[in-house]
């Protein structure tokens, strides 16, 4: 069991964007050298201990669930919709963060602020804020939190990149709610995928596992803490750990920071994530593959399918090719080439050394897309027109109005991992009517959606025409 424990855009005016005008974290890094680096490893730990314990902060939560229930024979009587009951639980919850900016942008986990009414962060000298949150990546597991303060102590932002198996490190968090507690471990495996997000298909679209393995102690309650060097430098963000009993037993794990930096960024700069995708399905290469394929070797990443249109498609690569390298970079792992694709945004093109079937490398540049196979950035109020709870919506059609009897509706484009995905709907679903309202365009239906709190009940037809009907809780 694995509990939870746990360059940029740039405006027409080429201005900095935000995210370049608040992030300290990489102008930090380069007032840290090697020249002033202590003479001996336990110098370094007290050091870096001292550098980085003021930029950790405690984060506590309010949380309220809803849960609807229907009463099927309430509404035999009564009508459809007339038996729903709300049922609310409310919690609370603890975690770490760190802070990026000295103006009060805060880096946690996901699942640290998930459902949470209220967040209070408390900084290591016991001063207390309310949080607001910018935007959440369940994806990565990363979440960005703003507090009204300034002048706070920014942690200096290192490259994950460059980490070395068996480098020492320091953990910084609250475990068991004692704040400022801090760790010490090494490397002990990078680009690691234990399938922490996948299982949360809930909540998690596309994941993307990548974790810096340690065995620095991470408890209950470090979740969302500071992974640093002996420089005081993050390289990671502390998510998870690996045990039976949700204490540590010898090994957690970290999102990379390089990782981290560019989704923050992408929350603060546009409220949300601007994923890319290279349009291919992909495995790791392990030897009863190899064989079935004829593969000379273990070595890279083997696609096993290719999205119609998408990227790799529109570059020419082909179905049980394999990716070797992104740019100069060896790919070896699913995880490695999620990370490195993770790092950048649709309309980025990269440089791909592929092996072909007939076992020659071959070098193909692809434009990588939107799930959606847009290459155009797009803002969060943009997406929010179309998109909520995993799906996006699309107007009917005068025809599709026709052939199922009705004069309104919207229809489900695609479908992630999210609320109604969960709830049974697929794609091809048309909704009908919410909470008893005619569902009458998609930006209604989104608005609604997006701001709604409590139950929510659909009527819905599905591709053959039969009516049905969906309750949940947001």
């Amino acid at each position: 069991m694995i509990p939870f424990a746990f360059g940029y855009v740039m405006s027409i005016a080429n201005q900095p964007s935000l995210s370049e005008q608040v992030i300290d974290g990489n102008r930090l890094a380069k007032e840290v050298s090697y020249s002033n680096m202590p003479a001996t490893d336990a110098d370094a730990f007290v050091m870096a201990s001292e550098s980085t314990i003021n930029s950790v902060v405690h984060v506590t939560t309010k949380v309220v669930r809803t849960q609807v229930q229907r009463d099927p024979f309430y509404e035999f009587f009564y009508g459809p919709g007339t038996g729903n009951r709300e049922y609310k639980q409310y919690g609370s919850g603890s975690g770490s963060g760190v802070i990026v900016s000295s103006q009060g942008y805060i880096v946690t986990n996901n699942h640290v602020i998930e459902d949470a009414a209220e967040i209070e962060v408390i900084l290591n000298d016991n001063s207390k804020y309310t949080a607001k949150v910018i935007g959440t990546d369940p994806s990565t597991d990363i979440a960005v939190l703003k507090i009204e303060a300034e002048n706070l102590n920014a942690i200096p932002l290192g490259n994950s990149d460059d980490l070395r198996i068996g480098e020492w490190v320091l953990a910084v968090g609250n475990p068991f709610n004692l704040t400022s507690t801090v760790t010490a471990g090494i490397i002990s495996a990078k680009a690691r995928n234990i399938n922490l997000l996948s299982d949360r298909t809930s909540n998690t679209a596309v994941p993307i596992e990548s974790f810096i393995q340690t065995d620095a102690a991470v408890n209950p309650g470090n979740s969302g803490g500071a992974l640093v060097n002996i420089k005081g430098e993050l390289i990671g963000i502390n998510t998870a750990i690996a045990s039976q009993t949700g204490s540590y037993s010898g090994y957690s794990f970290a999102v990379p920071v390089n990782l981290m930096n560019k989704v923050m960024r992408d929350i603060i700069d546009f409220g949300v994530v601007q994923r890319a995708f290279l349009g291919v399905q992909i495995a790791d290469i392990n030897q009863e593959l190899k064989e079935t394929n004829k593969l000379p070797s273990t070595r890279g990443v083997f696609i096993n399918g290719i999205t119609e249109n998408g990227g790799a498609d529109k570059a020419g690569i082909k179905k049980n090719w394999v990716i070797v390298k992104i740019g100069s970079k060896e790919v070896n792992s699913v995880a490695e080439l999620q990370e490195e694709i993770g790092k950048r945004r649709p309309g980025d093109k990269v440089s791909l050394t592929l092996r072909n079937t007939d076992n020659e490398e071959v070098i193909k540049e692809v434009l990588l897309r939107s799930a959606d196979g847009e290459t155009a950035l797009v803002t969060k109020e943009q997406m929010s027109k179309t998109t909520s709870l995993g799906a996006v919506f699309v107007e009917l059609t005068d025809k599709e109005k026709k052939e199922l009897n009705v004069t309104y509706g919207v229809k489900i484009k695609s479908l992630e991992p999210g609320k109604l995905k969960s709830a049974g709907l697929v794609e091809g679903d048309v909704i009908t009517s919410v909470n008893q309202k005619p569902c009458e365009s998609v930006e209604k239906l989104t608005t609604f959606l997006n701001t709604a709190k409590g139950g929510v009940y659909l009527e819905i037809l599905n591709s053959s025409g039969k009516k049905d009907y969906i309750a949940f809780g947001i």
